[in-house]
């Protein structure tokens, strides 16, 4: 599943305090701003793609086309977040982070690339915009807060933006596999059929349903957790705010 989430709700697990109290070393430091620098300028790309494609079309339709490189090359560059987890230099769940990394990993390769049919869909452009500035916001407050100089309003954008972004991005990525459904069903893509010599048998039409129905349970929850943590870290800070 492709929660903003995906990418908006990657919060507690990341948020200052966190890394303050478990803060890499000097040399991890150093890797981890160059990434995080890079991945913004990344995002930034693919923003700036998507205006320039626009206003040369006139339209937003098709636009997925002219950011899709950058956006498979720079979505699938989270996955060496997961590898971050796992040798400790960033203090949070490998677990969590490899199903959020993963989840949009899995739209992008496995849905967008996969089924080009839906390249055309509005619902795409619904979840790359969300994306897009979720992920800015995001590495830009991981780059200001491990330099210990974030300002104030990436924080708040960070924990406030995700209201829209959140369900927004959600909202492509579950139209975006709803418009793949008749195709794979067609093609029969990614399915394996009995018989077969390992005697197994996987229907890609059926598990794609249930990706999308496992967002009932799971949106509710990332999304009122993320809102328990931005009146938590928004509180605080205006507490700081106040004492100085």
């Amino acid at each position: 599943m492709a929660a903003p989430a995906k990418g908006t709700s990657r919060t507690a697990q990341n948020d200052v305090a966190s890394i303050k109290k478990k803060g890499p070393g000097a040399l991890a430091t150093a890797y981890l701003v160059i990434y995080n620098v890079v991945m913004t300028a990344g995002w930034l790309v693919i923003a700036v793609g998507l205006v320039r494609a626009y206003l040369s079309k006139g339209s937003y339709h098709g636009l997925y086309y002219s950011i899709e490189r950058p956006l498979k090359f720079f979505q699938t560059g989270a996955l060496l977040e997961i590898l971050h987890c796992a040798v400790g230099i960033v203090p949070s769940s490998v677990v969590l982070t490899g199903f959020q990394v993963m989840s949009r990993v899995f739209l992008t390769w496995a849905i967008t690339h996969s089924v080009r049919e839906v390249q055309n869909e509005d619902s795409v452009l619904l979840f790359v915009v969300a994306w897009t500035v979720t992920e800015i916001i995001r590495y830009s407050f991981y780059t200001f807060s491990l330099l210990n100089h974030l300002p104030y309003l990436i924080k708040w954008a960070r924990y406030t933006l995700f209201i829209v972004l959140y369900p927004m991005g959600v909202t492509g990525e579950l139209l975006t596999i709803y418009a793949a459904l008749p195709y794979v069903q067609k093609t029969g893509l990614y399915s394996v059929t009995l018989p077969n010599k390992y005697n197994f048998s996987f229907d890609y039409y059926t598990f794609l349903i249930l990706v999308m129905v496992s967002y009932i349970p799971l949106f509710p929850q990332l999304y009122f957790h993320m809102m328990r943590q931005r009146k938590k870290v928004l509180a605080s800070g205006e507490e700081h705010q106040k004492s100085n």
